[in-house]
């Protein structure tokens, strides 16, 4: 198939596709004699394989190096699974994170029910966000 249906089939663009072959994520495929890119069920296949790993939330980097396993013959699954779980570390402390912002926020919102504008006579900053918010003593 040629790069316009290998895009379709897999749902990103042709530009990508060329992308992936200039750092070697896809093989050089075969051309026709009047130069266009011809691509087996193989380079189908290991687009897919690209796609999905990038939607767990793993880099072109770390991709490229499961896949080097792979070409080599290695089993790759030790690898990626250490890849997910850090990346499933990560992704844990930004929930954390975010946690800790939402309750932030929370409290500020409270806060801001509860402050008279009336009061509000700063002219440099709002009551709301004032001395100590989230114990940063500014």
């Amino acid at each position: 198939m040629q790069i316009g249906a290998l895009a379709d089939h897999v749902g990103v663009s042709t530009k990508t596709i060329r992308y992936y072959e200039s750092i070697g994520l896809l093989a050089e495929p075969e051309r026709t004699p009047a130069g266009y890119r011809v691509y087996d069920e193989a380079a189908l296949e290991r687009l897919r394989f690209v796609r999905d790993a990038q939607s767990t939330g793993l880099s072109l980097t770390e991709i490229a190096s499961v896949l080097e396993l792979k070409d080599a013959g290695s089993s790759s699954c030790q690898h990626t699974r250490a890849l997910l779980d850090r990346h499933l570390g990560e992704l844990d402390q930004q929930i954390e994170r975010l946690v800790q912002a939402r309750r932030q926020l929370v409290e500020l919102s409270q806060r801001a029910r509860a402050l008279d504008p009336q009061a509000c006579t700063d002219p440099n900053r709002c009551q709301v966000i004032g001395i100590d918010v989230a114990g940063s003593g500014t």
